[in-house]
């Protein structure tokens, strides 16, 4: 039978802990060392001002080139929307080139002097058709997104602020439309109009959008009720009103803003297509880049570009707000921002 060393038995542990802790003590080297380091010598942070989470958002944003470039497409868009008469080479209503279409031979004349894209097929300058046809389109985008948004906001708001049963009841409605798909939703809101017009566009496509706004808000604020400060507030006596339009309210936007900018993306498909089936704005001296594609379609297999060009604004400008939105989403949400 082995015996084990005394440095291994009880005994012999304690001893060798006592001896290190006389050594550390002593005036030794070590020791010495330890005792001169004073509490300022230990350490030191620097004090720095504190960042708000828009500045800290930013400071990522302006570095990240997905950003700049759904940010870069998004402004030249709005800028050409704005300022489209002024950019427009001609007007977009004069058949400037009607004399050179020819029904049987050439009903669309090609890409010439002063018109770079050619002309449809009543002479009108394609080019400043879809300058002017931005306006629309982003008029559309923007007025859906904005009454989808308030509907939302609404919803959102009184189930998120009550629940209970306002809460089923709201959440059950907005789980019938979700049920629904969007643009068959938005297809039989626009056909419902006696006459179609640019407002029955919008007011389809805001249809669509007020469940989705609805759903993100009411769930950002249930979790803001059971936040602290809410239920600081509460406990302090605050009405309910003032805790809803105070405290959850505010602090619920942030994703829904977000979600704004990804929603104007999904307008902007749901107007075209509403105008390709032929749901917008018969008047095609008000043109719209989803009227002008179903417009083309009858010349589609002889003169694709006609067709094209309007389809390449709209996946573009598309693509722009949804590479923003989704870099604004990441930047503002501490659980995917990077």
């Amino acid at each position: 039978m082995t015996s084990v060393p005394p440095s291994l038995t009880p005994r012999g542990k304690k001893q060798r802990i006592d001896d290190l802790a006389a050594s550390s003590g002593s005036g030794s080297a070590v020791g010495t060392a330890v005792d001169e380091v004073s509490v300022d010598d230990a350490g030191y942070v620097e004090e720095t001002a504190g960042v708000s989470l828009i500045a800290s958002a930013w400071r990522r944003l302006r570095g990240n080139p997905v950003f700049l470039l759904g940010a870069g497409i998004t402004v030249l868009f709005v800028l050409v929307a704005i300022f489209a008469p002024l950019i427009a080479p001609h007007d977009p209503t004069a058949g400037l080139l009607i004399d050179k279409v020819r029904k049987q031979t050439n009903p669309i004349p090609g890409p010439q002097a002063g018109f770079p894209l050619g002309a449809d097929d009543s002479g009108r300058d394609i080019l400043s058709r879809l300058i002017v046809g931005s306006r629309q389109t982003l008029v559309v985008g923007v007025c859906a997104t904005v009454f989808g948004f308030a509907g939302g906001l609404t919803l959102g708001t009184l189930a998120g602020a009550f629940g209970g049963w306002v809460d089923s009841v709201v959440m059950r409605a907005v789980d019938v439309m979700l049920s629904i798909p969007s643009l068959l939703l938005a297809v039989s809101i626009a056909a419902l109009a006696k006459q179609p017009s640019q407002w029955t566009v919008i007011i389809a496509i805001a249809t669509v959008q007020v469940p989705i706004f609805a759903r993100l808000l009411r769930g950002s604020m249930l979790a803001q009720r059971a936040s602290d400060h809410v239920l600081a507030a509460r406990a302090l006596g605050v009405k309910r009103s003032a805790i809803v339009f105070r405290h959850m309210l505010p602090n619920s936007l942030g994703p829904v803003i977000v979600q704004a900018t990804l929603v104007i993306a999904g307008a902007i498909i749901d107007a075209a297509a509403l105008s390709f089936l032929g749901l917008g704005n018969p008047d095609d001296r008000q043109p719209e880049w989803g009227q002008m594609l179903g417009a083309a379609q009858q010349y589609i297999y002889d003169y694709p570009a006609l067709a094209v060009w309007p389809a390449l604004c709209i996946i573009v400008v598309a693509l722009g707000f949804t590479l923003m939105g989704e870099s604004l989403r990441e930047a503002l949400d501490p659980k995917t921002r990077r």
